[in-house]
């Protein structure tokens, strides 16, 4: 059943926007890419090491070595907009990253407000059933490496863990009206072994809630 964002989600969104430092639109500012302030198509996606898991376990990138493409997407519990995208992900993995395929998806939360904390997080996959690997980073660092600014937002890296695309999965946060699958392609175009006809996309969703440090006298 397709799952789409309703004009109640979408006000939702629009009132954490205006109360909590949440946005859809990200500020205009000097970039490395054009809609990222770090990383740029072709640099190298920043390795994660021994995160937990909804699963109990701990997670390292180097545990995927044999997967030729990782999607990587930072989501949220508590954000309206990541959870609308929920099934079109879970879609996307029985699609492409069944147990014996060729790609892994996964997810990571580095959101430190209690509905994002990991046992919520346990609920939430339980409840909706995850297919895919649900991490938390308390430190926030594997985020800010990446330079994400939403819930969600995709990067695909390919098998030498280069980012090949970077932004939002599809051009439509309603479902039933999406005409651009820009994680799908990028992931058939690499698996291709071809470079993806759209590398790099603005994403959407609510901010990151990274933790402000304070400056030092």
């Amino acid at each position: 059943m397709r799952r789409k964002l309703t004009p109640g989600l979408t006000h939702l969104c629009l009132i954490l926007a205006a109360t909590a430092g949440l946005a859809l639109i990200p500020p205009t500012v000097a970039q490395a890419g054009e809609f990222n302030e770090v990383l740029k198509i072709g640099d190298a996606g920043p390795a994660w090491s021994e995160l937990p898991g909804v699963d109990g376990k701990p997670h390292s990138l180097a545990d995927l070595k044999d997967k030729a493409v990782v999607v990587v997407t930072f989501t949220c519990n508590s954000c309206p907009v990541a959870t609308a995208y929920e099934d079109r992900l879970k879609e996307f993995v029985k699609q492409y990253a069944d147990k014996e395929g060729g790609v892994a998806v996964v997810a990571i939360n580095v959101n430190k407000v209690a509905e994002d904390s990991l046992p919520k997080m346990e609920e939430r996959a339980k409840a909706k059933d995850y297919n895919f690997a649900y991490l938390y980073d308390d430190s926030q660092k594997i985020a800010k490496a990446y330079g994400a600014v939403f819930t969600p937002e995709f990067f695909v890296l390919n098998k030498e863990r280069k980012v090949v695309y970077m932004g939002k999965m599809d051009d439509n946060t309603e479902s039933d009206k999406v005409k651009s699958r820009y994680v799908e392609m990028a992931v058939q175009a690499t698996l291709k072994g071809e470079k993806p006809a759209t590398a790099e996309t603005l994403g959407v969703g609510c901010r990151i809630r990274y933790v402000r440090e304070r400056k030092k006298n």
